[in-house]
C-alpha cells in the first residue's frame, strides 16, 4: 500500500497491505478493516452507454497496470432519497460522470462494487487500475469527478493508492 487518505469524512485506519479477494472467499480474522461490495448492473448508464463502455474498457489485471485505486464513497441521505431519474440527471446530464470517464478509456480500468445493500458503511467501492505513466491522467480524472454536482452529496471517501511490483 503507497497511500490511504481521507478525502471526505472519517478515513480507514493504516494497513501494510491490502488483499482483494473475490467470489465469496474467507476473509483473513487478522484484518485490520474489510470493505465488502458487489458488482451488480449499472444503474444509471443507458444501453448506448454501457455499449460504449464496454468496447472501450481494457480487462482488469493486465501486466502493465501496476498501479491501483481504491476509492471507497458514502452517499448523502439527501441523494438517496432522490428517484432514480433524479440521481440519473445528476450523475450523468448535469454532471456527465460516464462521459467524463470515457475520457480515461482505455488507459485507466475501472471496476463498481455496491456495498449499500449489503449494509456495509461505503455505498460504492470504486477500483482503478492503471500503468505508472497514466498516474497523471487517473489524478486528472477523480479531480474532474470531485468538481461535479454529483460531488455535492458525497459524505465520505478515502482514497487507498496500492503498487503492484
Amino acid at each position: 500500500m503507497q497511500a490511504i487518505a481521507p478525502i471526505r469524512g472519517e478515513g480507514l485506519p493504516a494497513a501494510g497491505r491490502l488483499a482483494v479477494v473475490e467470489d465469496g472467499a474467507a476473509l483473513l480474522s487478522a484484518a485490520r478493516w474489510v470493505l465488502r461490495g458487489a458488482t451488480s448492473n449499472e444503474r444509471y448508464a443507458t444501453r448506448t452507454e454501457h455499449d460504449e463502455l464496454s468496447r472501450r474498457q481494457r480487462p482488469l489485471g493486465r501486466p502493465e497496470a501496476t498501479r491501483a485505486t481504491l476509492i471507497p464513497i458514502t452517499k448523502s441521505a439527501e441523494w438517496w432519497a432522490l428517484s432514480q431519474d433524479e440521481r440519473r440527471a445528476l450523475f450523468e446530464e448535469r454532471s456527465r460522470h460516464i462521459a467524463i470517464g470515457l475520457e480515461y478509456l482505455p488507459d485507466i480500468a475501472r471496476r463498481l462494487h455496491h456495498g449499500r445493500d449489503l449494509g456495509e458503511p461505503f455505498d460504492f467501492l470504486t477500483w482503478f487500475e492503471y500503468a505508472p505513466a497514466h498516474a497523471g491522467a487517473f489524478a486528472e480524472l477523480v479531480k474532474r469527478l470531485r468538481a461535479t454536482a454529483e460531488w455535492g452529496f458525497v459524505e465520505r471517501e478515502v482514497e487507498i493508492h496500492l503498487a503492484r511490483e
